[in-house]
């Protein structure tokens, strides 16, 4: 696994405490759950991996990426932003997600490490290269060396665009699998080539979250709800150990 030497997990919907519709690893205040419950579930994701502060966004679909530097000294939350990068050891990075991308970026050289959520609308911004790029001017990362993992998100097989064609730019449409479909995965692992990744250093989880009953998925939802639907968020997490830490198992 290219994020072996890292505590990093990508976590399903079990395990937590969190009531329906939120059953029950819930890791997202902003959907109705209780927030005591969501408090817990992310303790529990903490105490899984040797996390000491838990660094997450309230996600907008946008690509403006922060870095948590070393005035983090507890759990924060930061407004308005879908990619965090840090250096700073012992930091969990934190990507909420019903159906959309988490990527997952390991500079081992320069001891960095970046989270993104990446829906379409991310796919569509390039949230990836701008994540990238801010790895390079901000520590110096030379894109060749990053290791990178798609996480388990919306498939091909379930990825419906009705209004493809004036939702997604022309460069995306070669990734049409069948109709209205399309191969997000793909479309991330082209993005993170152009930025520089190497090819064999990507990997992809290759779960859909729609079909997989094991994850939350905001498309499932919505169908079985027939309205805007309403669940929870897996999430996926990475952080650079603290030195003298002993090997977290990977899940």
């Amino acid at each position: 696994m290219l994020l072996a030497d890292l505590p990093h997990g990508m976590f399903c919907r079990q395990g937590g405490v969190s009531a329906p519709p939120f059953t029950s690893l819930n890791l997202s205040y902003g959907v109705g759950d209780r927030p005591k419950d969501v408090a817990t579930n992310r303790q529990l994701i903490k105490q899984c991996l040797g996390i000491e502060h838990l660094v997450s966004a309230m996600q907008v679909h946008g690509d403006r990426v922060l870095v948590a530097d070393e005035t983090i000294s507890k759990d924060t939350e930061y407004a308005g932003a879908d990619a965090l990068v840090t250096n700073q050891r012992g930091v969990g990075l934190l990507i909420q997600q019903a159906d959309c991308q988490a990527v997952l970026l390991h500079d081992p050289v320069r001891a960095v490490i970046a989270a993104v959520h990446n829906g379409w609308k991310g796919s569509v911004l390039n949230i990836i290269a701008a994540t990238v790029q801010l790895m390079q001017a901000r520590f110096g990362t030379d894109p060749t060396d990053l290791r990178a993992v798609i996480s388990p998100s919306l498939g091909p097989c379930c990825a419906e665009f009705v209004n493809w064609r004036a939702e997604l730019p022309a460069s995306l449409h070669r990734h049409q699998v069948k109709e209205n479909c399309f191969d997000f995965w793909a479309v991330s692992q082209e993005q993170l080539i152009a930025a520089g990744v190497r090819s064999e250093q990507i990997d992809t989880a290759g779960i859909c979250t729609v079909c997989n009953q094991d994850f939350f998925s905001y498309r499932r939802a919505t169908k079985e709800q027939a309205r805007p639907g309403i669940t929870g968020r897996c999430g996926s997490v990475l952080m650079l150990p603290a030195i003298g830490m002993q090997k977290v198992p990977v899940l």
